[in-house]
């Protein structure tokens, strides 16, 4: 392997020489190239070591420098391959740079971009420096002025942050605009757009009074799709200063649709810029699902005002202060807007799906990483959602109004400034007197903590025991843990299935029935008093901590808490670790060739679920559902995924089969006569229903599914049939396909929900039909969804991505090669799913070993190599 790119550790942080005070850019857009002129005001840092030099960071190209009205010839200044090091400068000074862009040929979507004929910006985490030379680091924090000259007729939308102060005519032909940010910001929040859009206009007025302008800019024929995230925007602003008095500071909030973009959304200060995926959005086009995106993303930018811009990072290794934060503060407002209980379980399966593994993998860092290669491989499950459960922990230790106050205290004492993980920390501890010093753990140590639990009850004491031990595996460049401070919510249910009053030893009274518990040692005993009989512990309620559980409950335990525990999550956690024993077991008997039959009191607990007319129906859905194969594959030391995916599909079978009254009744009066929004519990456990039934070898589920897909007024409808579908090789499901591939072959985000199910097909044809779907004309290889929709996908499909012959893995490797000669940053997403092959059983690991070797011996991205090296490094 040639390639060897520098290590960069968060320990090797020093203050930067020089602060740059006032940018003014000005970006001169001609058809084939962008010319960008930048003026920095520059001050020498007196809380940094001197330095005689000023290096930049930067890799457009260069066509000139001036220093004070002063023209550089190259004996001033030295242009290495990604830096620009003006030599020999004064304390405070004016540095002009000129750069060349040419922005259509920028496939990697980082720096200044083409897209459609329109142009944009991503800067975060080091896109600036394709743009123009500067010190490209989050603790460099300056006032920002951007002026936009370009043809009228091809450009007439010119946006940038902050508030627009001019605009005029340069000639008959261009226009200019001028913008200005008050706010000091760091260049990673730096926008600009110009293009063909159209804008939905609106306003939001603040709690102080204040009109605030909104605009949601996009490709004309897609304003029909807005109205929806429009509304987000409203309830996002007035959501955040009801809860935390956070209110928006500028005359004007927009934000810019763009079907070609690396994330989900960017926050830059004032002009977010959103992948369509998450702001385009009406009932024909987008599924309940993707209703309930747009308004979290919508949400987690607009949030990121306050929690990433006003107050940000002081270098990338603290990520997570601003990110995990936000999504902490998007789950919140998106559990207020939908059902809180939903919403808790639907992020901790998510974070089970993707971030258990990654803990437990060849990537896993804390979510404050020590070192990276390529900063865009640390934007993460673990920095982002295992973050936001690091945050959720301070409310769970100190209680809302606790949180609340150190909130306060946070923006009091660090408004403006670039900040790290432990200023938030001491926030949270100052505000509340409390100590925090073991909770800096979570901050530091990597993998996934594990609680195994026992409980004792001494009837003639009327005492319940709860013993906790607390183990971390070792992940890499860490061997030993420390115990961390865990805190375990939990609550005793009584014989008649109700919460009981808890008094702990040494309390004088019983108090509430859900106390936290601060697990702080290796092992800890907890003494409840004045307990009436034998109690069953619901534990880790509303997943008070992202940690395994062991817990010594019997099987009729766990289907008494599926019955009567009061916490929605525990309550559904019981089932799924009831789900969990059966599978295992099945797993077992098929290895060791014995007959697979599904427990009577499986069944039972399933149809108890079925026919519980009062449940919330989304709840419902979610209680009726199955661990993944994913989450299958990572309970055992060498996996085989074709045995996982016989049993579980045995198990949905004979689930189909043996309530096949309950599930066809449950379909039926689940029906919704009209598209409701409030109705999308009901769709999503109708559609489930369906699945099942399809699961059959019956024609009629196959026929509803077809009669269902074709005839929908409504994507999420659409796509419950489709599902149904999905794995089944009968006419129905070509005919489906096909039909919806040619109604939809105009709209890309449909589309991509096409890719998206034939990657993830069961049938025996789908690595086939994945490779023909290469060809297809509205798959691009360049732009992000479409490779995510389509490849992504396919190396989460645990059948065929893992098939017995390897060809899964092949396909899988040649296609991040693909990838990565265009865009390095889509590649390294791709490339993870190679990250679990030391879990899987040794024929298979041995060709997912020979994949990455053969990846590692060609010509990689710092991306890729990432994430390829640290696989191999396994070995």
């Amino acid at each position: 392997m040639t390639l060897q790119p520098q290590v960069k550790y968060r320990n090797d942080y020093l203050p930067t020489p020089f602060l740059v005070d006032r940018v003014d850019l000005k970006f001169d857009i001609e058809d084939e190239l962008t010319r960008v002129s930048s003026r920095l005001v520059i001050n020498r840092n007196e809380a940094a070591a001197h330095s005689a030099d000023l290096v930049l960071d930067g890799s457009a190209r260069l066509t000139g420098v001036v220093l004070d009205g002063q023209t550089l010839g190259p004996d001033r200044y030295l242009l290495g391959e990604d830096t620009l090091t003006v030599k020999d400068v004064p304390d405070s000074f004016i540095l002009e740079i000129e750069t060349e862009l040419s922005p259509a040929s920028n496939t990697s979507l980082m720096g200044l971009y083409a897209s459609n004929g329109n142009l944009f910006t991503q800067c975060e985490p080091e896109g600036f420096r394709k743009i123009t030379y500067y010190m490209d680091r989050p603790d460099v924090m300056a006032k920002f002025t951007t002026t936009i000259v370009a043809d009228k007729v091809k450009f007439p939308a010119m946006l940038s942050n902050g508030n627009k102060v001019g605009e005029g005519m340069v000639d008959k032909k261009r226009r200019w605009v001028k913008w200005v940010d008050p706010y000091r910001k760091p260049s990673y929040l730096f926008a600009m757009v110009a293009g063909k859009l159209t804008a939905l206009k609106d306003k939001f007025v603040t709690m102080s009074g204040r009109t605030v302008a909104l605009e949601i800019w996009t490709e004309p024929a897609d304003q029909d799709k807005v109205v929806f995230a429009m509304e987000a925007v409203k309830h996002a602003m007035k959501w955040d200063e009801e809860r935390f008095g956070l209110e928006y500071d500028l005359d004007i909030y927009m934000i810019v649709a763009v079907g070609d973009f690396n994330m989900g959304a960017m926050e830059n200060k004032g002009l977010n810029i959103f992948n369509t995926k998450y702001v385009l959005a009406r009932q024909e086009t987008a599924t309940d699902v993707d209703f309930e995106g747009v308004e979290a993303v919508i949400a987690h930018e607009y949030f990121h005002n306050w929690t990433g811009n006003r107050v940000t990072c002081r270098d990338w290794f603290q990520l997570s202060l601003k990110e995990g934060l936000t999504v902490f503060r998007d789950q919140e407002f998106s559990a207020d807007m939908t059902s809180r209980a939903v919403k808790r379980i639907e992020d901790v399966q998510g974070l089970r799906a993707m971030q258990f593994p990654e803990d437990a993998g060849p990537t896993a860092h804390p979510i404050r990483p020590d070192s990276y290669i390529e900063m865009n491989n640390f934007y993460t499950m673990t920095v982002y959602e295992k973050g936001a459960e690091v945050v959720r922990m301070y409310q769970t230790l100190l209680g809302r109004d606790g949180f609340r106050k150190g909130m306060d205290l946070y923006f009091k004492r660090h408004d403006g400034h670039a900040v790290t993980c432990d200023d938030f920390r001491a926030a949270m501890a100052d505000a509340n007197d409390v100590d925090l010093e073991q909770f800096a753990l979570w901050y530091s140590q990597a993998g996934t903590p594990v609680l195994d639990v026992k409980g004792q009850y001494d009837a003639a004491a009327r005492t319940y025991r709860l013993d906790v031990c607390q183990s971390c595996s070792s992940t890499p460049g860490q061997s030993d843990k420390l115990p961390m401070h865990i805190p375990l919510a939990l609550g005793l249910l009584g014989s008649d299935g109700q919460d009981l009053p808890l008094k702990l030893a040494g309390e004088a009274e019983a108090g509430a029935t859900t106390r936290v518990l601060d697990v702080k040692r290796a092992e800890e005993s907890f003494l409840f008093l004045d307990v009436p009989s034998e109690p069953v512990p619901s534990l880790l309620r509303e997943f008070s901590a992202p940690v395994r559980l062991n817990v010594d409950l019997t099987d009729v335990q766990l289907a008494f808490l599926m019955a009567h525990d009061s916490d929605a999550f525990a309550r559904w956690e019981a089932g799924q670790m009831l789900s969990q024993r059966v599978l295992r077991q099945l797993v077992a008997d098929h290895q060791a060739g014995r007959a697979l039959a599904l427990p009577a009191h499986f069944t039972a607990a399933f149809a108890a679920v079925l026919k519980d007319s009062l449940a919330d129906p989304a709840f419902k859905a979610l209680m009726l559902g199955l661990p993944s194969e994913g989450e299958m594959l990572e309970w055992f030391d060498a996996a085989d995924p074709a045995c996982n995916h016989l049993v579980r599909e045995f198990v949905l079978k004979q689930l189909a089969q043996a309530l096949r009254g309950e599930w066809r009744q449950t379909f039926e009066l689940n029906q919704t006569r009209e598209y409701r929004p409030e109705d999308a519990g009901r769709r999503t456990l109708k559609n489930h229903a369906l699945a099942m039934l399809s699961r059959l070898d019956d024609a009629w589920p196959l026929e509803a599914a077809k009669s269902q897909c074709l005839h929908a007024d409504n994507m999420s409808d659409q796509m419950g049939a489709l599902l149904a579908l999905r794995d089944s090789d009968a006419a129905e499901r070509a005919d489906c396909l096909a039909a919806f591939a040619d109604r939809w072959i105009g709209d890309p985000l449909v589309m991509d929900k096409y890719f998206a199910l034939l990657a993830s097909s069961q049938i025996p044809s789908a690595l086939e039909h994945v490779q023909s779907a290469l060809a297809h004309p509205a798959f691009s290889i360049k732009n992000p969804n479409k490779v995510y929709a389509l490849l992504r996908t396919f190396g989460r499909n645990m059948a065929h991505f893992h098939a017995a012959d390897g060809s899964g893995y092949r396909f899988m490797a040649d296609q991040v090669l693909a990838v990565d000669a265009l865009n390095p940053s889509v590649a390294s997403r791709l490339v993870a799913a190679f990250n679990r092959w030391k879990k899987v059983e040794p024929q298979r690991r041995a060709l997912m070993k020979a994949e990455l070797e053969r990846l590692a011996a060609a010509k990689l991205s710092k991306d890729v190599f990432e994430i390829v090296s640290k696989n191999l490094e396994q070995a």
